[in-house]
């Protein structure tokens, strides 16, 4: 089982093409190069953490969308998540209530929005979505929001595909 992180697929969402200028025709075709990629990487048996922004649409098109996805899908909500819990539940995704998520063993935590220094423990880096292809230090204040403790896994700056946490944690080594 391998651990893979990944932040605003937008799944569904049509506009998100043009805010992000994401290089798509129409929201069908993203959906189904992200679902490519998605599923070239990710097994049956591995595990994806979604840091939010995961779909946006109806009930039904959110368990077609899932259905088409390999692994274990594990849920931070971001601000364009809006189906009830249940929703996301019942088609298989787990929720993941009190973010920012800890992984002690791997020193990250986990969470949508860039969290800042202050929130982020000793040694640790904060791995988070949001932000889609823009910098760190253009939304946020670099004196609160240290570069050095983020790690942006939105999918726009991932050529719209998960990536391994082992991956990321060897890059963040690299700084």
């Amino acid at each position: 089982m391998k651990i893979y992180m990944i932040a605003d697929t937008h799944f569904s969402h049509k506009n998100i093409i043009d805010y992000c200028n994401r290089p798509f025709n129409n929201v069908d075709e993203m959906n189904q190069t992200i679902i490519n990629n998605w599923n070239k990487i990710v097994k049956k048996n591995d595990v994806v953490y979604h840091l939010g922004d995961f779909f946006l649409g109806s009930k039904y098109d959110l368990e077609d969308i899932v259905n088409q996805l390999n692994g274990k899908i594990y849920l931070i909500r971001g601000n364009h998540d809006r189906l009830t819990a249940k929703s996301y539940e019942d088609c298989g995704i787990t929720l993941l209530k009190s973010a920012p998520i800890i992984m002690d063993n791997y020193k990250v935590m986990l969470s949508h929005r860039p969290l800042p220094n202050t929130m982020i423990k000793d040694g640790y880096v904060n791995i988070h979505g949001h932000i889609h292809q823009n910098k760190l230090e253009d939304n946020y204040d670099v004196t609160l929001f240290d570069i050095n403790k983020h790690i942006n896994v939105s999918c726009d700056m991932l050529n719209f595909k998960p990536i391994l946490l082992e991956d990321l944690l060897k890059d963040c080594d690299k700084k």
